[in-house]
């Protein structure tokens, strides 16, 4: 298939990119490359990668891709709470607006895979898991914006919306602020970690698994389209203590501290199934702990680097 993946060089597109090339499809790339990541380098031998450097807000780089794709995964995104809230306005122009542009200039016949975000749980039910039928309360601006385009994109049909649990696991374009990749690099170099709200809960994926997700929508796409799908793992509904407590197994030295005054800024709390993507053949690779070696081995590459990462 010939594909366009915008924010195609970003923490996931770096690993999904590449991973539908393996599987012999056509992937046009659209980054802004903000970062000056050069995560695809090792890809630009491929005659089946096309790049073009743009952002995927701008009418005039995105029409001519999109005639030209049987599906599109719009990745570009400003991503996490602290971003979103710095440049509210960049916020809902990428992560919203984009969207809306990208629906309104293709046909019904062109497939969408879009990434969405269990954070639209907000702090979830008390004692209840979250399903995808479950009440959509985000409590930060990413989370609005997100489950805004989500319903823009299933309301225009011939579409599937991913929503990812924290996902973590080594890219060649790094992100630090994720909880397992921020935690364990604590870890290492800080030997402490300092919890505010320990007991909050949040689910867990690992990055390469949420590359064959997608993988396996675009090859399940009929019997899965029109939906939303939770994707993270079913044994990884972990409060940040339980996490913390799980990188301690790998790195002893680790002292795990709660302060007894203030809070976290983020206050999402829930519990996630997982079961309606399991139901359709998808199964994750990658427990936690895996991650959590992996990241041990990359960071120890890393070291020098880490501060512009």
């Amino acid at each position: 298939m010939k594909i366009l993946i915008t924010g195609g060089a970003g923490y996931l597109g770096s690993i999904l990119t590449p991973t539908l090339l393996e599987q012999g499809h056509h992937v046009t790339v659209l980054d802004s490359f903000l970062f000056n990541q050069t995560s695809l380098l090792d890809h630009c031998h491929n005659p089946n990668l096309t790049v073009v450097r743009g952002d995927s807000r701008d009418k005039a780089t995105l029409l001519p891709l999109l005639s030209e794709a049987d599906c599109i995964i719009p990745l570009a995104a400003l991503v996490g709470m602290p971003a979103c809230n710095e440049d509210r306005i960049g916020a809902s122009s990428t992560n919203l607006d984009a969207i809306k542009l990208l629906c309104d200039n293709i046909s019904p016949e062109q497939r969408i895979i879009t990434p969405t975000t269990n954070s639209g749980y907000g702090i979830g039910e008390t004692d209840t898991v979250c399903t995808e039928a479950s009440p959509l309360r985000p409590i930060s601006h990413y989370g609005v914006t997100k489950v805004e385009a989500e319903k823009v994109v299933l309301d225009r049909g011939n579409s599937i919306s991913l929503r990812l649990a924290t996902v973590f696991g080594l890219s060649p374009r790094m992100r630090m602020d994720l909880l397992v990749n921020d935690f364990v690099y604590r870890a290492i170099n800080d030997k402490a970690i300092v919890l505010f709200e320990a007991n909050f809960k949040r689910n867990y994926i690992h990055i390469r698994d949420v590359a064959a997700a997608f993988i396996h929508s675009l090859n399940n796409f009929e019997k899965m389209k029109n939906e939303a799908y939770n994707v993270g793992l079913e044994e990884a509904n972990l409060s940040k203590l339980e996490l913390c407590h799980l990188i301690k197994e790998f790195v002893p030295a680790l002292q795990i501290l709660q302060a007894p005054i203030g809070q976290d800024p983020d206050q999402r709390n829930y519990i996630v199934s997982n079961q309606k993507i399991l139901s359709t053949g998808f199964q994750p690779q990658w427990l936690i702990a895996d991650g959590i070696q992996e990241l041990l081995k990359g960071y120890t590459i890393l070291k020098h680097r880490l501060g512009n990462v």
